[in-house]
């Protein structure tokens, strides 16, 4: 069965500009960067984490319940946010709302998640309150592509 999930998130004989990036940053900096996966699927979550992670960039949390996101972005302190926006209970816009209003938490980017578009809505540039968001499912290579380019820079000490 991963084998067929997995097929929905990697391309097959890809017109996408991509390959894995190095395991070491470029930059020289090895510190990964953190990203909170906000997904009520924990299929998705778990398949996202482990695919995010291969690229040894990345240090990824998943959350499963909405109602506790805030709190886990507070606790993990993400450098980027992946949010789903359709959730039973509370909403991803409801938690990007509470996740702005926060004073440590408001600079973080947000990236939405959603089977409400297709992929070529997803691609006109279009925001969701302010926010960025991909087409579910996830490309991976778009993923990262999106993931980078609203990552905040490193701050070197």
């Amino acid at each position: 069965m991963n084998k067929v999930i997995e097929a929905d998130f990697l391309p097959r004989g890809s017109n996408v500009d991509f390959s894995w990036p190095n395991s070491t940053p470029a930059s020289g900096v090895n510190q990964k960067r953190r990203i909170l996966i906000v997904d009520n699927d924990r299929d998705t979550t778990h398949l996202v984490k482990i695919l995010l992670e291969k690229t040894g960039r990345y240090l990824v949390l998943g959350e499963n319940d909405a109602s506790r996101a805030h709190q886990s972005a507070g606790n993990f302190r993400p450098d980027l946010i992946l949010l789903d926006i359709v959730m039973p209970g509370t909403d991803g816009g409801d938690v990007a709302a509470r996740i702005e209003a926060d004073p440590e938490l408001h600079n973080t980017p947000i990236i939405f998640l959603t089977a409400l578009v297709t992929r070529a809505e997803a691609k006109t540039g279009l925001h969701i309150q302010g926010h960025p968001f991909l087409a579910k499912p996830i490309s991976i290579p778009e993923l990262i592509n999106t993931i980078e380019k609203h990552l905040p820079a490193h701050v070197a000490f």
